[in-house]
Formats: structure tokens, sequence, C-alpha cells
């Protein structure tokens, strides 16, 4: 990768992956790019381009003036927005993707784009889902997902585009607010338990999901760009994942570090359905074996390392 393009680079996992990005190959070499306008220290310490992914026209502009050759296409809506916004979510998350990938055909560019366990449904062993199994998702978020899945191996098998991805879990970040997700409570839980030592979790307290802390998940995604072409089997969409862990447990690992913190339910039937139908536990035994996947945070660094970073932000906003 010589010159990359980042979509939907203000998000989640964008925020996180520029810099890492940046750090790792040029600032200048790395080009962020969102539908929405950054503020002046987001767009800092490298270029920037307002860049709407289902407009053909502008996005072929950007990669050719940029001269593109790798693009991480995040650009996505999250699971509970796109339930509230099926029809926009198909136009986001696949219209876009079938964008980036007929551009990549043409221009010759290196494509990251990631999927989910959202990508799985009821019917989906639910404990170790292996990495090729059922996919029935229920949820619009979730068929965009295995649409996309499939969109990327047609891509490479009919076109060579260099299409891979991974299933990320819930994501854990410091970095960038929540964005929507079933999984956000793990984010807004340490908010809460910072500012107020009392958190109302929107899922029941044994819902058990894969999740893995934002660093891990910005390694993989390079890690797996970088790997030889020659060992990757299956090149799209790897299971990944660092731990299976319910909200009871989350609580009682920050209750640790944070005594006195208490948490209570308040159920929400539109994502706790969104939950429950997907695994409790993932088998990323193929990264591992194709490119080498290992996490590094446990629940109990992933705590500790969370509340570091977020106390002083907090603090100092007050």
């Amino acid at each position: 990768m010589k010159k990359i393009l980042v979509t939907g680079a203000l998000g989640q996992i964008g925020t996180e992956l520029v810099a890492a990005l940046r750090a790792r190959y040029g600032r200048r070499q790395v080009v962020a790019s969102d539908i929405r306008m950054p503020s002046r220290e987001e767009i800092a310490d490298g270029p920037f381009e307002h860049l709407d992914c289902t407009r053909q026209l502008q996005l072929q502009e950007v990669v050719t003036r940029h001269r593109v050759d790798a693009i991480f296409h995040l650009a996505a809506l999250l699971s509970a927005v796109a339930e509230e916004k099926p029809q926009v979510a198909w136009e986001v998350n696949l219209g876009s993707l079938y964008r980036v990938l007929e551009l990549a055909r043409q221009q010759e560019c290196a494509v990251f784009t990631p999927s989910s366990i959202g990508a799985f449904g009821p019917t989906t062993p639910k404990v170790r889902t292996p990495q090729d199994t059922i996919q029935r998702p229920t949820t619009m978020y979730g068929v965009t997902k295995v649409a996309g899945e499939l969109l990327c191996d047609y891509y490479f098998h009919r076109f060579g585009v260099d299409a891979r991805g991974l299933r990320f879990p819930g994501l854990i970040s410091h970095a960038a607010p929540p964005g929507g997700g079933t999984t956000d409570y793990a984010v807004e839980i340490f908010y809460e338990a910072i500012r107020h030592r009392r958190y109302t979790c929107f899922l029941r307290p044994d819902t058990r999901l894969d999740m893995m802390y934002m660093p891990d998940a910005i390694r993989a995604a390079i890690e797996l760009m970088e790997a030889d072409a020659a060992r990757l089997e299956h090149r799209n969409a790897f299971n990944v994942t660092a731990m299976s862990i319910t909200p009871e447990e989350l609580a009682a690992a920050i209750a640790e570090e944070i005594p006195g913190f208490t948490v209570s339910y308040r159920v929400d039937p539109v994502r706790q359905a969104i939950a429950d139908s997907w695994p409790d536990s993932i088998d990323d035994g193929a990264a591992r074996r194709e490119w080498g996947w290992r996490p590094e945070y446990d629940l109990k660094r992933l705590t500790r390392d969370m509340i570091a970073h977020l106390r002083p932000k907090l603090e100092a906003a007050g």
C-alpha cells in the first residue's frame, strides 16, 4: 500500500485507523474522508476530503486525484440506526461498497471492508460460530453485511480485485463516541461509570456477545491487508474476536477499578432482539491459521486502559 483512502474516517473505527495508518505509512500517504465535515483538530495532521461514497463521480475524482492504491471502506450505518432507516442503510452500506469495488476494479486498488457478527442470524450456531456457516440475518444491517461479503468475494473471483475483510465483534473505543450500534453499551458504560458511577444498560445483564478493544481491531485490519495473499484461503470476512462477555461481567470488571459503580437495566426491545440474533462467541481459527491473528487485550487489560484514557479526557471536559 502506497497511497491509502479511508472512507468514514470520522467514525468509531476510522478515527483510530487513520492515526495508525499515518503512523505506519506517513501522514501524507493516508487520505481521510467522510460525509461530514471535521473539526480543525481532526484534519490537522493530514489530507482530508469531504466525500459522499454513494456518489460515483465524486469517489472516482478523489481516488484518481490522489492516485490511491488501497481503500479502507468504513462508511456505513450501524445496526440500530440501520433498523430505523433500512432504505438508507441499503444504499449507504451496500450501494457505496458496490461503487468502491467497481472503482477498485477500474483503478486496480486493494479494498478492505469490515463485516460484522451482525452477518449471522438466529439459525447460526451461537457458540464458537464457525468461519463458514449458516448466515440468515434478520436485520437490514446484517443483510447488507452478508451481501457485502458475497460481493467482495465476487469481485475477487471475477475481476481479481484484492478485496479483504474482517467480521468484527462489538468494538470498544475511548477515542470516538458510540455511533448507533447494538454493542454500544460497552462504550457508554465507561463514560457513565467515570462521570456518575452508575449506568442504565439497554441489554439484559446476561446478554453474551463477542467484543474487542479498538487497538486490536485496528491492528487486525492492517495485518490482514499486509498479509501474504498466497496464505489467504478466505481473504474476506474473517471471524476475529478477543473476548466473549456480558454486561454483567463488564460491569463487575469496571467496579473493580471504580468502587461504588452500579448498573441498572432498562431493556430496549429492538436492540435486545438484534443482540439475541447474534452469536454468543465465534471461532477465529481461520484468521489465526491464515495470517497469524492474535488479540492482545483481555477484559481486565481493556478495562484498565479505557479508564486510564477516558478519565483525564472527561475530567478536562468538565
